[in-house]
């Protein structure tokens, strides 16, 4: 065979093989998303399912078999839940205890984690490792004195006892603390000799390049507090003073649950977090990531 025609089939050879691993790429790529939407269907049924069964009669949410499209499609359970139930009271509550407690939690937090950070002083690992093994300790072990402290400030069935014990978090110190130390140290040390005090350090420094773990911190936080139940449960005896997961449980009864009642509240008991983790989604994500580059 001549040096054109070997050429010639070299070029062939590599064009067949370049396209076969273009194939190849192609089904492992598609593959690879056909596994994550198949994840995220199934992640996402529940939810789904919640949305219908809100949307159903009372006559068709137990019907057999389940009807996940509802004929007819109805919102009557809203309507109901409005009526029969002070939610807007309680959806008031949730939102104005979960903001309160994800702005103290990014204030006191940010501060313990630059003391820790960047203020040396002798002792200051073991205060932290010591502050961090509080993690390991089960909530319902400290419910009990901390439900007595309540009690002896006179902060049963007030915001003040809602707010105050969310508010100090050591798992957000630990973030904000692994967020810091990945801060360059000559930002600082130019503010320094610039006559910065730590304040201003933390205050005009700090804390702006901080925002992606802020926002990790402020999903982590507020999803937390409007999640809470125990807590609200023991120190709340009013139903103005109720959150939202204390007045949900209220809507099971001891012979029959409307559970068309039941998913409308939950749908409303959602909604608030899909939002602030769409608002906060680029800084979470980014906040996970870097907070974790440095031990």
């Amino acid at each position: 065979m001549s040096r054109p025609d070997r050429a010639s089939a070299g070029g062939v050879a590599k064009a067949g093989r370049d396209r076969t691993a273009r194939v190849r790429g192609l089904i492992h790529r598609l593959a690879y998303y056909g596994i994550l939407v198949a994840t995220a269907l199934v992640m996402t049924l529940p939810l789904l399912w919640m949305v219908s069964t809100s949307l159903k009669a009372d006559q068709h949410v137990l019907t057999m078999p389940p009807q996940f499209f509802p004929r007819p499609l109805v919102i009557d359970s809203y309507a109901r839940l409005l009526e029969l139930f002070p939610i807007a009271r309680m959806f008031c509550n949730s939102l104005f205890v979960a903001t309160v407690t994800m702005l103290g939690q990014l204030l006191t937090s940010s501060m313990a984690a630059y003391a820790f950070a960047r203020m040396r002083f002798r002792g200051s690992n073991g205060v932290f490792l010591f502050y961090l093994a509080t993690l390991m300790i089960p909530f319902q072990v400290t419910i009990t004195p901390l439900f007595i402290l309540m009690r002896f400030f006179g902060w049963i069935d007030t915001y003040q006892g809602l707010i105050l014990p969310g508010i100090f978090s050591a798992f957000g110190t630990f973030l904000m603390r692994q967020y810091f130390l990945s801060i360059p140290r000559e930002l600082e040390e130019a503010a320094f000799m610039d006559g910065a005090s730590h304040w201003t350090v933390y205050w005009r420094i700090v804390l702006p390049l901080a925002r992606p773990a802020l926002g990790t911190l402020a999903v982590f936080a507020f999803m937390q507090s409007w999640n809470a139940f125990l807590w609200p449960l023991f120190i709340v005896r009013h139903p103005e003073m109720m959150t939202l997961p204390v007045g949900l449980a209220t809507l099971h009864g001891r012979w029959l649950t409307q559970w068309n009642l039941v998913m409308a509240g939950s749908v409303i008991t959602v909604i608030p977090m899909i939002v602030v983790f769409i608002l906060a989604q680029r800084h979470f994500v980014r906040g996970i990531v870097l907070s974790g580059l440095k031990g």
